[in-house]
């Protein structure tokens, strides 16, 4: 990996990691090891990603996986728990949110839920009803989340 995280770097290239649930895969399953692995590659462009639907299978905080992963964090995917619009699950996002504040994060935040298109990807994350009304509807509503979520830490309401 360090090799891959080499070539990364002579294209201007950063690689985020991200650990998926233990349903998924038994390489990387939560934060501590994924934080072991960006360490042992020791190269910076092999960052992390955090996505919190896997943080919320895998973890017994979220908000503790977060700041574990922060000092190498290069990607953050909000996704709810059942893979729907975030803001409609039961995820803790003003926790979420209020960690990234701490941390100083300012990269980029990216909405992760699946539909039943493309039928191949559905399978794979085991979609079999909708999980909202249309990918515009998800953008839409999803963004406005966002929004709404930086706009109360911002604010302090989170803190």
């Amino acid at each position: 990996m360090r090799e891959v995280a080499e070539h990364a770097q002579s294209k201007g290239v950063t690689l985020a990691i991200e650990y998926l649930n233990r349903f998924e895969t038994y390489l990387l399953t939560c934060a501590d090891d994924l934080v072991r692995y960006v360490e042992a590659v020791n190269h910076p462009n092999c960052q992390a990603a955090f996505d919190t639907f896997h943080a919320n299978m895998e973890e017994k905080s979220i908000a503790d996986a977060l700041r574990k992963v922060a000092p190498y964090l290069a990607h953050v995917q909000i996704s709810e728990n059942d893979r729907s619009t975030p803001g409609k699950g039961h995820i803790n996002f003003d926790e979420v949110f209020a960690v990234l504040q701490e941390v100083g994060y300012e990269g980029p935040i990216a909405i992760e839920a699946f539909g039943p298109n493309p039928p191949e990807l559905a399978a794979a994350t085991h979609i079999f009803r909708p999980m909202f009304e249309s990918p515009e509807q998800l953008a839409a509503d999803g963004l406005k989340f966002i929004k709404s979520e930086i706009a109360k830490e911002r604010k302090g309401v989170l803190a």
